[in-house]
C-alpha cells in the first residue's frame, strides 16, 4: 500500500497541497478553520510530512546545537534540562555536542556555527577565547550563551550567573555564624577551558573576608580538578591539620559532598565541629540536607532557549544581556561556631 501523501490531505481536505504545507507550519496566511481541518485530515490519514523535504522548502534545518563541556556533571546535566524542555515545545531538533578537551571545543566553535548546519547555537559554560571571536562574530545564524562570557561580545546575547556575589554571600553567612577561619575548595584558576565558576566565588569568598577584616590563610585554600573524590583528598589535608578551619565553602555541591566524606572519615561532627556550605543547589544537595548557594540552573537553560527563539523570529532584534541572582539555601550543614 502506498504511503499517504500531501496531496492525499489536500484532495480530501478541500484545498491546494501549498495549503495543507502552510497550514501544517503554522503560517498566519492560513485560517484558523481551515487549519484545524487540515490538521484534522492529516491525523486521521496519518500523514507524515518528509522532513527533509519540508526543510528544503522553507530554507532551514530546523535544528539548534548545544555545545557544553562535561554534561554528566549535575549542574550541567540540570541546566541542559532546561533547554531541552523547552525546546521539546518548538519545531526544532536537539543536537547535542558534548566537549571534553580544549581540541574538541575549538574544532566546534569554527565548525558548528554554520547556517547549513543549524539555525543557532547555544553555548553553554565555555566561555570563548580571544582567537574565537572572528568566527563568532562572523556568524551568520543566532548565538546565545548561558553561563559562558566574553567581553568583546555585546552584539551576541547571553546570561550569566553572578558568581562572585554568590561567593561572597556564602562566605558572609559563615562569618555571620561565627566562624572566622573559613577555608575554600575549588576547582583549578588556572585551566584550559578557562572556566570562570570557581575562580569567580573564590573571589566572592576573599571579598567577604576582607570586608570582614578576616585574613584569607593560604593553607586554608585548596584547588583540584573538579570531582567529589579530589575535594575529598583536599580536604582531609586541611582538616588534618591541627589548627584546622571551622568552616569550608565548597564551590560546588559535588565538592562539598567531598568535604562531607572527609569530615565523616576524620570523626568530625558537621555541623557541631564543621560547617560545611556548597553551590548550585542540586537535587542531592536537598537530599544531604546541605546549606548551599541556589543559582537558576534549570531557568537559564529555559531562558537561552527563549532568547534563541526569540532571534531566529526577529533576527534584527537587539542582543539581550541578563546576570541571574543567587540565593542563600540554609539547610543543616552549617551552625553557629
Amino acid at each position: 500500500m502506498s504511503s499517504v501523501t500531501i496531496r492525499d490531505v489536500a484532495r480530501i481536505a478541500g484545498v491546494s497541497p501549498g495549503t495543507v504545507s502552510r497550514a501544517l507550519n503554522g503560517s498566519s496566511l492560513v485560517s484558523v478553520e481551515t487549519k484545524l481541518r487540515v490538521e484534522e485530515v492529516a491525523r486521521e490519514l496519518d500523514y507524515s510530512p518528509n522532513l527533509i523535504a519540508r526543510r528544503l522548502s522553507i530554507g532551514k534545518t530546523l535544528s539548534i546545537a548545544v555545545l557544553l563541556p562535561f554534561f554528566t556533571r549535575p549542574s550541567y546535566v540540570e541546566r541542559l534540562n532546561g533547554v531541552v524542555s523547552t525546546l521539546a515545545q518548538t519545531q526544532y531538533d536537539l543536537v547535542i555536542h558534548n566537549v571534553e578537551t580544549p581540541e574538541q571545543r575549538n574544532i566546534l566553535f569554527r565548525e558548528i556555527p554554520r547556517k547549513e548546519r543549524v539555525d543557532g547555537v547555544l553555548i553553554l559554560s565555555l566561555p570563548p577565547r580571544d582567537e574565537d571571536l572572528e568566527f563568532f562574530h562572523n556568524a551568520n545564524i543566532p548565538i546565545v550563551f548561558v553561563d559562558a562570557h566574553h567581553p568583546q561580545l555585546i552584539e551576541l546575547s547571553s546570561i550569566s550567573v553572578n558568581d562572585i556575589e554568590g561567593g561572597y554571600k556564602a562566605t558572609k553567612y559563615l562569618i555571620s555564624l561565627g566562624h572566622k577561619k573559613i577555608g575554600f575548595i575549588g576547582d583549578y584558576i588556572d585551566n584550559p577551558f578557562n572556566f570562570t565558576s570557581s575562580r569567580n566565588r573564590f573571589q566572592g569568598y576573599k571579598q567577604a573576608l576582607e570586608e570582614s577584616d578576616l585574613p584569607f590563610v593560604p593553607k586554608y585554600y585548596a584547588e583540584d580538578r573538579h570531582g567529589r573524590y579530589a575535594a575529598q583528598r583536599l580536604a582531609q589535608k586541611i582538616l588534618a591539620q591541627s589548627d584546622r578551619p571551622t568552616a569550608i565553602v565548597a564551590a560546588s555541591d559535588t565538592q562539598a559532598m567531598g568535604v562531607l566524606e572527609a569530615a565523616k572519615e576524620l570523626n568530625i561532627k558537621v555541623p557541631e565541629d564543621l560547617s560545611i556550605i556548597g553551590y548550585d543547589d542540586i537535587e542531592m544537595a536537598e537530599y544531604l540536607k546541605l546549606t548551599t548557594i541556589r543559582q537558576m540552573l534549570f531557568e537559564s537553560g529555559e531562558r537561552g532557549v527563549e532568547i534563541l527563539l526569540q532571534h531566529l523570529e526577529d533576527p534584527g532584534q537587539p542582543p539581550v544581556h541578563e546576570i541571574q541572582p543567587t540565593e542563600l539555601i540554609v539547610r543543616e550543614t552549617t551552625a553557629p561556631l
